[in-house]
């Protein structure tokens, strides 16, 4: 039904997650979650709400989240 979600934190993904990315993955979770590759015209509205608010809270995770590597160095993603 659909691909993979990539990880978007370092050091998975060398560089900053980029909007795109991160819609990218909220479309096909909400994709997965619902069962709809594409929905119907009555649910559109709340499908692309869903999507909205999984990429918003995905912002937020990747900009709080701290990656620890490499000699005790905090890395904190700036999203």
């Amino acid at each position: 039904m659909c691909r993979s979600i990539k990880t978007l934190r370092p050091p998975v993904l060398p560089e900053e997650a980029t909007d795109e990315d991160i819609r990218a993955a909220a479309l096909q979770y909400v994709r997965k979650v619902s069962g709809f590759r594409v929905p119907a015209a009555h649910n559109r509205e709340v499908f692309d709400q869903a999507v909205d608010e999984v990429a918003e809270a995905t912002r937020k995770l990747l900009a709080g989240i701290e990656v620890r590597g490499g000699g005790g160095r905090v890395v904190r993603q700036e999203a």
